[in-house]
């Protein structure tokens, strides 16, 4: 059964726009799931991974932007380019145009990395 990875990118963008990024996490990434900020070191494992997304959701105070700009696939590869437009509990705003890449195996995130300009 051949696996379509457009229409699971799909599925979890649409939970991220609506507020459940973490129902999307536990939907869609491979128990040994690496994420990486830029060049930043990677997280490995779904569950440190959960436990980080859990920190940064619990830091915003306010969302006043998350928007999708495109999206694509490209055999096992998705991309998608975003706004995100934040304030942060200790007072600060977050406002980032980001690219994401995810690589996917047997339906699953296997590795994604956020680019953007710091």
């Amino acid at each position: 059964m051949s696996v379509d990875i457009a229409v699971l990118d799909t599925d979890l963008n649409t939970l991220i726009l609506s507020g459940r990024a973490l129902e999307g996490l536990d939907k869609h990434y491979a128990e040994d799931a690496v994420m990486q900020e830029n060049l930043d070191p990677p997280t490995v494992g779904k569950e440190a991974n959960r436990r980080r997304e859990t920190a940064f959701i619990e830091s915003v105070a306010r969302v006043r932007e998350v928007t999708l700009h495109s999206s694509a696939t490209n055999g096992s590869v998705s991309f998608s380019e975003w706004t995100l437009d934040l304030d942060l509990k200790d007072g600060s705003r977050l406002k980032l145009r980001q690219v994401a890449t995810r690589r996917w195996r047997d339906g699953r995130i296997i590795h994604e990395r956020f680019y953007y300009k710091a």
